[in-house]
């Protein structure tokens, strides 16, 4: 029982590492433009969980972790800032590889412009909520520099992998939360859940993916330059 969230980590990542390796979409090839963003992205989200779990936002089930800490932080959850994003930026490049169709620059706006209305609105009503609050506030500035600012080209690819990404999410996040390995305080969030994953786990995601895959086109098209 003390290996589930480290198992949990290995699985997500064993099939995105082994597949990395297919001669069609040879994934492996742009590891070396992963790594820089992940580093940037996953430490500036472990600051943000360490200070989390210091505010009992989160903790974490000491039945399912191996007991190895840094920063109050089990080492499970700092890798699952490895694999998570690792895997789901592997997901990005497979559906660019296969999925020619794109989606529409309107459509996707229009996204942008309601995942923005989304934050504004979470923010107004419950900005008591430490877990909402950062969470919609983060998410509405990466929206707005990238659609608006930036005016990213590959933001379309990114709304669909994020669909496909949270079929994983759900049995990756379901165990962790049914489990539970990951336990919420619920006065620091809105307390709905899809099934026993809170509202706000979609959200961190998308934040957390848009970071990564933002470094990750950043890196690779500084390369094609």
């Amino acid at each position: 029982m003390r290996y589930t969230y480290l198992l949990i980590n290995l699985l997500t990542v064993f099939f995105p590492v082994v597949l990395s390796f297919d001669k069609r979409v040879q994934f492996h090839k742009n590891w070396k433009f992963i790594w820089p963003g992940m580093t940037v992205t996953g430490l500036f989200f472990l600051f943000w969980d360490v200070l989390f779990t210091i505010h009992g936002v989160w903790s974490f089930n000491p039945a399912y972790i191996i007991g190895i800490k840094f920063f109050g932080l089990p080492l499970e959850e700092i890798l699952f800032f490895l694999t998570v994003p690792f895997s789901c930026i592997f997901i990005y490049a497979c559906l660019n590889y296969y999925v020619k169709w794109l989606m529409p620059y309107r459509l996707t706006s229009i996204i942008s412009s309601l995942m923005i209305l989304l934050a504004i609105l979470m923010l107004i009503f419950y900005h008591d909520r430490l877990y909402t609050t950062v969470t919609f506030g983060l998410l509405l500035v990466l929206v707005l520099l990238i659609q608006y600012v930036f005016k990213a080209d590959w933001l379309n690819r990114y709304y669909l992998a994020y669909v496909v990404a949270l079929l994983p999410f759900y049995i990756v996040n379901g165990i962790l939360t049914s489990v539970p390995i990951v336990l919420y305080n619920n006065a620091e969030n809105l307390g709905k859940r899809v099934g026993t994953i809170p509202f706000e786990d979609h959200f961190y995601l998308m934040a957390l993916l848009l970071m990564n895959i933002g470094f990750f086109e950043y890196f690779k098209q500084r390369k094609l330059s």
